[in-house]
């Protein structure tokens, strides 16, 4: 079984009632790691530290981390971490949100001077945007530019189009949903509900309905069957009601070690409730959905950035002092219950003197019944008699307490429980014996209280200790660092990898944020067309003989294709590169044609008495042609978000790179070429460890296109 690596929608149901449970804590600072971990570092007046992460990777996340299981601090905050510690720092968090029931989360701070909403988007390829109170990006890690919606610096937000919310669904709404479908009912459920495979086979079986039974076939007590219990299971998450699970598949003949409680094999999926869809896997309970989520992920295989500093974790100050405190309300509390208490014990023992005859009459009648055989419901019922005749001692007498042997007196405002042998004065001593025995209590409580404030003045001392020193050290920090890095001329550089799933085609991003992608080979050619190209994205290919399939994206691939506008600048880059890894190249030209078409022109059905080779297709309809596109290619090296090399046409490639080498048609062969690159990267780099380590030859030569090259102005 494959493990879990993003959310669902029901887990965020619950996740999102778990979050608002830490409205109200503070923003301490925020890291970026890599291009798709945020963590916001927290502190609750309840909890103490509180630590955020979100992860819009491959793997999609958000939940809140014990400290131990938090990454080491990156190196120096890029500009995304500055902008958020800028916006949060000493803001509160006031609310978490699901949009919808979409794969959406929405923290929104709050602060004197600005408000600030994270929108942390857990589908498709993933993306983070920060707003600002109107609703306006302040940044984001990816830029998205859709027909229906737009993600960039400076622009509205733009949601995705929102799916169907079965929170939202009375039954009839639920049944006329089920019944517009052409499939079964738990592709019904998993689809048109947006509940996903998972939750989808878990309803039907909850349910008692056969999964695979065809819609028009279903009956209303199916679909009422299927809404109960989608109803009952999505009460259960919004209120909180959870029952959270992690789940372990076992290595084959690997039977656990069940005599320590351990699970055995690696885990694979996480839940808020226990599922009956996974009750052949073990599993292992969970106090609530956010501890479940954070062992799951924490224990997931994953890199480790090798640019991490060791940090010494800060002491649980706030929790400490909190706790202290707590403890000193309570102490304080007791003293006043005590002092009550024996005031309580010697206004009875004075009753009793007070009152001496009436006591002493009642003792001494209770000593002679028993004396003379009566039982203890007889002495009672005497004192019933009396109470009716008017006898003053019979009406003070609430009732008696065989067990103990005790009789209740009702004197004053007070109960007294008597022992009918001991007489007047021995029960009234016994009362002061009390009241001084909960004194002493109180004494003792007193010096606790003392001993308690001295442990909290201890620890506000260490509080006020460690963030002195920490103010120093940001600040020698700020001091030291300049506000940008001159990576070239660092000693050392760290590196951090991040794989994309475009990484083995040609690819690069426009000048405008646009993926373009090309295949290597006749095989990518036709493995991009039918596999990655959407309804909307942009198909080009050189006029000249040899070139790739190009593909500019307009979505990605997890998301719905849109009809979009792209800016002239990146339809002019995606045509050079088009041209660039043609023929026109290897030819030794300067310049050559492409052409634009729209997908639905571009056919692998070849004209009559046509053939059409592996990774040929037929285009029909007009097309929209770059003449006389003039080839050019660049190569160059990225520090910040990735450290990676990145090639393509040098306009989309230039102000994206540290440093960048230009190149042109040439008479050296494409290895060779790579490697004059490579000499004059380790020649700009002062770190050339880091230079072997992300742009060797190789890697280089991956960005060059087929045929001779040489540097431009070499």
């Amino acid at each position: 079984m494959d493990e879990k690596r993003e959310l669902t929608s029901v887990d965020l149901v619950a996740l999102t009632a778990e979050l608002n449970g830490y409205s109200g804590a503070v923003v301490d600072k925020a890291y970026l790691y890599g291009d798709d971990l945020v963590r916001l570092k927290m502190r609750d007046f309840d909890e103490g530290r509180v630590e955020l992460l979100v992860e819009v990777g491959e793997t999609k996340r958000a939940n809140v981390a014990r400290p131990e299981h938090v990454p080491n601090a990156p190196g120096r905050p890029p500009n995304f971490a500055k902008m958020l510690r800028n916006r949060l720092s000493g803001a509160n968090l006031h609310e978490v949100r699901q949009h919808g029931f979409d794969r959406i989360l929405e923290f929104e701070f709050r602060r004197e001077d600005q408000d600030t909403t994270i929108v942390a988007e857990l589908f498709g390829d993933g993306n983070v945007a920060v707003l600002d109170q109107n609703g306006e990006v302040v940044d984001s890690l990816e830029t998205v530019r859709l027909k229906s919606r737009t993600v960039a610096p400076g622009s509205q937000y733009g949601f995705p189009q929102s799916r169907v919310n079965p929170l939202d669904l009375d039954y009839e709404g639920f049944a006329e949903r089920m019944r517009q479908s052409d499939t079964d009912l738990v592709r019904t459920v998993a689809t048109q509900l947006n509940f996903g495979g998972l939750y989808g086979e878990e309803l039907c079986t909850r349910a008692g309905v056969e999964k695979t039974k065809d819609i028009a076939d279903a009956d209303e007590g199916e679909f009422r069957a299927l809404y109960d219990a989608m109803e009952r299971l999505l009460e259960d998450v919004q209120a909180g009601r959870t029952d959270p699970r992690v789940y372990y598949e076992r290595a084959d003949g690997d039977d656990g070690d069940e005599e320590n409680g351990e699970n055995a094999g690696r885990r694979v999926d996480v839940t808020p409730l226990p599922l009956e869809e996974r009750a052949d896997l073990d599993a292992e309970a969970f106090d609530s959905f956010n501890a479940a989520l954070d062992d799951y992920f924490t224990n997931l295989e994953t890199e480790v950035d090798e640019g991490s500093e060791e940090t010494t974790s800060k002491p649980p100050f706030e929790e400490e002092i909190a706790k202290r405190e707590r403890i000193i309300e309570q102490q304080e509390g007791a003293i006043g219950n005590f002092e009550e208490q024996a005031e309580t014990e010697r206004e009875k023992a004075e009753l009793l003197y007070e009152r001496y005859d009436l006591v002493d009459e009642v003792l001494s009648t209770v000593r002679e019944a028993l004396a003379a055989g009566y039982g203890w419901d007889d002495v009672e019922e005497r004192f019933a008699e009396g109470e009716e005749q008017g006898i003053e001692a019979a009406e003070h007498v609430v009732g008696v307490d065989p067990e103990n042997g005790l009789v209740r007196l009702r004197l004053d405002d007070h109960t007294i429980g008597l022992d009918p042998e001991a007489g007047v004065e021995r029960n009234a001593d016994a009362l002061y014996k009390e009241a001084k025995r909960v004194e002493e209590k109180k004494e003792g409580a007193l010096a606790a209280i003392e001993d308690t404030r001295e442990e909290l003045e201890q620890w506000k001392a260490r509080r006020e200790e460690w963030s002195e020193e920490e103010h120093e050290e940001a600040k020698a920090e700020e001091e030291e660092e300049p506000e940008e890095i001159d990576w070239l001329s660092r000693a050392s550089i760290p590196v951090r990898k991040q794989e994309q799933w475009y990484d083995r085609f040609r690819w690069f991003r426009t000048s405008d944020g646009f993926l373009v992608i090309g295949g290597r080979n006749a095989e990518q050619n036709e493995e991009i067309v039918e596999k990655y190209m959407d309804g909307y994205d942009r198909f080009f290919h050189a006029q000249a003989h040899g070139g790739p399939v190009t593909v500019l994206k307009t979505s990605a691939p997890s998301e719905p294709s849109q009809d979009i506008e792209v800016p002239d600048s990146s339809l002019e880059e995606a045509a050079q590169f088009a041209v660039t890894y043609s023929s026109v190249w290897k030819d030794g030209r300067g310049a050559g044609d492409a052409y634009m078409v729209m997908p639905e022109q571009v056919s692998k059905t070849a004209e009559s008495g046509e053939y059409l080779s592996k990774g040929g297709f037929t285009i029909r309809g007009d097309r929209t042609y770059f003449e006389n596109t003039p080839v050019g290619c660049a190569v160059g090296i990225t520090c910040e978000p990735a450290t990676r090399v990145v090639g393509g046409p040098p306009s989309a490639i230039e102000g994206r790179v540290e440093t960048t080498v230009a190149l042109e048609p040439g008479k050296f062969a494409q290895g060779d070429a790579a490697k004059r690159v490579y000499r004059l990267f380790r020649e700009r780099f002062e770190d050339e460890s880091f230079v072997r380590k992300v742009a060797s030859p190789d890697e280089i030569q991956k960005f060059m296109p087929p045929g001779g090259s040489r540097i431009a102005d070499d």
